[in-house]
């Protein structure tokens, strides 16, 4: 896709189309005339020069399918009948080109001619000679253009979301600054239901293997699938990790021992060992 959005490399690939045409066609051309021997001495570039204008309106009218395909580009429905009138379009384009060098020929041969012969003669003519390279050289730049502005508008979509990414992450910086993701909530899944615990009623917070046990003022306790490196992380101060086990609800201790070894007794007179590595943490705290 990045390949044919680029705007040079695109009208390189429908310049080279246009010449694997051009030198298509003329070589036809040539086989026939000397095929059966209807003209004598005859070269590729005596036949490319009797076509050229053809060719010239060809890509003149071929403009009209490049503003068309723009035209089409905007719209967000690429069903069915999107591809049935892009068809009929280049169905339109290439009838046209077969009448307006129809025309050119017969006022080059200078005849008075009826419009039946005209239609005979000239326009069923060119509908044998010209009409299939013509609508697939068409529906060759159609694919190119389509792919084109299809990637040019995704381009422009991704840019817009980019800026949008831009202006949110912005916003999430300021909110940041004023605001904290820490929760004041807990909830737990008890059996089918949810619990909702106010962080306030928490007294610690107890590691169980893969789970933690949340002990509440009220004396209950409640599992909950998750780490207190988690729980860390979202709870604000008063709570603090005072060991690898716990964390503790400072508004619910009452004392601090460092003798023998370091304790924190709770206002439920429950004591709670305290790390080496958090003791410094906890006196700051306190002071």
């Amino acid at each position: 896709m990045k390949t044919i959005s680029n705007p040079k490399r695109s009208a390189a690939i429908i310049a080279l189309l246009l010449l694997m045409a051009i030198a298509f066609e003329t070589f036809q051309q040539l086989f026939y005339i000397k095929r059966y021997d209807l003209v004598e001495g005859i070269t590729f570039f005596d036949v490319l020069k009797t076509q050229a204008y053809r060719w010239v309106i060809w890509m003149l009218l071929g403009l009209l399918l490049f503003r068309y395909a723009h035209r089409k580009s905007v719209r967000e429905d690429h069903g069915f009948g999107y591809f049935v009138t892009y068809g009929l379009f280049i169905l339109t384009l290439v009838a046209i080109n077969i009448i307006v060098i129809s025309l050119i020929q017969a006022i080059f041969n200078n005849e008075d001619i009826s419009f039946a012969y005209f239609i005979n003669e000239f326009v069923v003519f060119f509908i044998f000679q010209k009409a299939p390279i013509y609508i697939l050289g068409y529906s060759a730049i159609a694919i190119i253009l389509h792919f084109y502005f299809l990637n040019e508008k995704l381009q422009v979509r991704v840019q817009e979301l980019s800026e949008i990414k831009d202006v949110n992450l912005k916003l999430y910086k300021q909110l940041k600054l004023k605001l904290d993701d820490k929760t004041s909530v807990l909830n737990i899944k008890i059996g089918n239901k949810r619990k909702i615990i106010s962080v306030e009623d928490i007294v610690w917070i107890e590691a169980d293997d893969y789970c933690v046990k949340v002990h509440l003022a009220n004396g209950k306790s409640y599992t909950m699938r998750s780490s207190l490196k988690t729980l860390e992380e979202k709870l604000h101060r008063p709570f603090i990790r005072v060991h690898r086990k716990a964390i503790v609800n400072m508004n619910m201790a009452s004392e601090l021992s460092t003798s023998p070894s370091p304790l924190l007794m709770l206002k439920n007179k429950l004591e709670i060992p305290v790390s080496r590595s958090n003791l410094s943490m906890v006196r700051d705290y306190i002071s």
